[in-house]
């Protein structure tokens, strides 16, 4: 059974779920070049059929995340975030009457039915104009389901965890289907919705709050704000949970301000000035306790330690460490596409799973996150010619890199299928030596990068143990990328280029069987260094998403003025690398590359 998953609004994409398996997923970000785009997702579909090789008739099913939302039929870009966001008139009224609106919530309780009611026909205009463009544009007749938002997350998370039948699901996001977060018990393989928290008590929306207010793009920057958490003081908690609190397995909006009037309130509570840095640590501390607080009641009801996660709020890699160390949590799972970017994928599994007769479950939909396009050799030297850049093709490839790293040198991977979520796990990757303390500093301003968060290592599975503490129960989460631990001394000592103020980092625990090239690197690098991890980054232009296609991947080698390029079976070298001259009077680049350098 062949099942179309697909996710229309913020950062759109689709996938395809075939007999339970995850087969295929891109969002269109990466093939429309615009970092998170939302809207009618007709690129990913496309790449999607021609990727898996899927005729329109061989679909037997389209499902499509959230019930209740407005069309978007063109991509819009999202650059300038919520609170830049150029909505239809009709929309922005809503948005704009509903911020003001707000404060009366406790004393006019129906306005908030009157406000969704008020909504009703734009939602049904997108139920009814899927159907129409699937079968005119695609050739594509299958029934489409709509699937409850948080339900979405929810599934993607259980059915990619490797759980047993009996779990617990938490979903906390910005909102969906008029919901903000949802816990949900799986007993023998079946949900049963527990409890559901408004988008007007959203956590986090109050995050995206804190990120606008501290002078970044709600919706785009939340990362930056977990970054500056560690540099500040967390003075204004008391401040933020006389607006947002925890009350009745839940959180409560008691300072009723939502988007306008939240930023406002949020401003007006705060010294003209105050520190960001502090502002910052507040909201992350704030959001910590309320997550921990929030999974640990639903974990105690239902007495299931299997814990997944799924929601904008846990690309949060720190809340997602602090509900891995609650002691009722056994094992901790984050799906890898956490965020919005993951709720098509979800779609699917509701919809291939929520039938009778129901399949037997399997919890391991996804063993790798290499889902996108793939490009071959011919192609990607093709790419090469005609960009006039100068390569060869090594006997040993991944030993070259690792003796240009070990040297200091500052290398691209792109290579196979491109990675499905938020994470550049290997495949478009930026890579750097792990012991150089200042590289979050030049490396960041190379590429035009304002981060606050070292680099995140990726590290052979053989020596995790020997890099990290508290690893049992989220091992499986640890490939992806999507949590922090506690580095050990022998981390902090040697490999401090990835370890954050706090003694902790985000590491890719990389297994041989998962990506077998990007692992041979780490190997040799190992055999040069006695070092098991090296820097990764993603492979992107800030504020542009990760590099999709060949022609991608040359054009930000060449922006970034990254030294080397290993790409296919090929190696490329730049003429022009990240302050040559100044690292090289360092000491940082290896002989062989000034002989390199010095010959052209």
């Amino acid at each position: 059974m062949k099942i179309l998953g697909i996710g229309d609004h913020i950062d759109s994409g689709a996938s395809l779920v075939e007999d339970g398996r995850l087969v295929a997923a891109v969002n269109d970000e990466r093939l429309v070049r615009e970092k998170m785009v939302f809207g009618v997702p007709r690129e990913g579909i496309r790449k999607i059929l021609e990727i898996t090789g899927t005729r329109p008739e061989e679909i037997d099913a389209v499902a499509i995340a959230t019930r209740n939302q407005h069309l978007v039929p063109d991509y819009t870009d999202f650059r300038d975030g919520w609170f830049g966001l150029r909505r239809s008139g009709f929309k922005q009224v809503l948005f704009d009457v509903g911020s003001k609106a707000a404060r009366f919530r406790k004393s006019l309780p129906w306005l908030e039915d009157i406000y969704y009611a008020l909504r009703q026909p734009a939602y049904r205009k997108r139920r009814s104009y899927w159907p129409e463009l699937l079968e005119n544009e695609f050739g594509i007749t299958a029934p489409v389901t709509f699937i409850d938002h948080h339900y979405t997350h929810a599934t993607s998370a259980y059915y990619s965890s490797d759980f047993g039948e009996n779990a617990t699901m938490i979903t906390i996001d910005g909102g969906g289907d008029g919901i903000s977060a949802k816990a949900f018990e799986v007993r023998g393989g079946r949900f049963t919705e527990l409890k559901a928290v408004p988008s007007f008590d959203s956590l986090g929306a109050f995050y995206s709050y804190i990120t606008q207010v501290s002078g970044f793009k709600a919706g785009r920057h939340e990362g930056k704000i977990t970054g500056l958490a560690a540099h500040g003081e967390p003075i204004y908690q008391d401040m933020l949970d006389s607006l947002l609190t925890w009350e009745d397995g839940g959180f409560r909006n008691v300072g009723n301000v939502f988007f306008h009037s939240a930023v406002e309130e949020i401003k007006s509570r705060l010294p003209a000035d105050f520190d960001r840095t502090d502002l910052a640590a507040s909201v992350q501390k704030h959001a910590e306790r309320l997550a921990v607080n929030f999974t640990r009641h639903w974990v105690q009801h239902t007495g299931f330690g299997d814990v997944g996660l799924a929601g904008g709020l846990f690309g949060n890699v720190r809340i997602n460490q602090m509900i891995h160390e609650i002691p009722e949590v056994e094992r901790c799972f984050v799906h890898p596409g956490m965020s919005d970017c993951g709720v098509g994928v979800g779609a699917a599994l509701a919809v291939y799973y929520d039938r009778e007769p129901r399949p037997e479950v399997d919890t391991r939909c996804l063993e790798t996150v290499f889902l996108g396009p793939e490009f071959s050799d011919e192609e990607i030297e093709a790419c090469l010619k005609d960009s006039d850049t100068d390569y060869r093709r090594p006997e040993n490839l991944e030993a070259e890199v690792a003796r240009l790293l070990a040297g200091g040198a500052v290398v691209a991977r792109f290579d196979g299928r491109m990675e499905y979520g938020p994470r550049a796990l290997g495949n478009r990757t930026i890579m750097y030596k792990p012991n150089d303390p200042g590289v979050n500093d030049w490396l960041n301003e190379a590429l035009k990068r304002t981060e606050f968060m070292p680099f995140a290592p990726a590290v052979m599975e053989e020596e995790a143990e020997r890099c990290f503490h508290g690893l049992e129960g989220a091992e499986r989460t640890a490939r992806f990328m999507t949590i922090t631990f506690d580095c050990t001394d022998w981390m902090k000592q040697n490999c401090p280029g990835v370890v954050h103020v706090d003694g902790t980092a985000r590491p890719q625990i990389v297994r041989k069987q998962d990506n077998p090239g990007f692992h041979r690197i780490i190997e040799e690098f190992r055999a040069l260094t006695g070092l098991p991890a090296i820097i990764n980054t993603s492979f992107n232009i800030h504020e542009e998403p990760i590099v999709c296609s060949p022609a991608d991947a040359v054009r930000a080698f060449d922006i970034g003025h990254l030294d080397y390029l290993a790409i296919g079976p090929f190696l490329a070298k730049n003429p022009a690398p990240i302050r040559a001259r100044e690292r090289r009077e360092q000491g940082v680049l290896s002989a062989v590359d000034f002989a390199e350098e010095a010959t052209g």
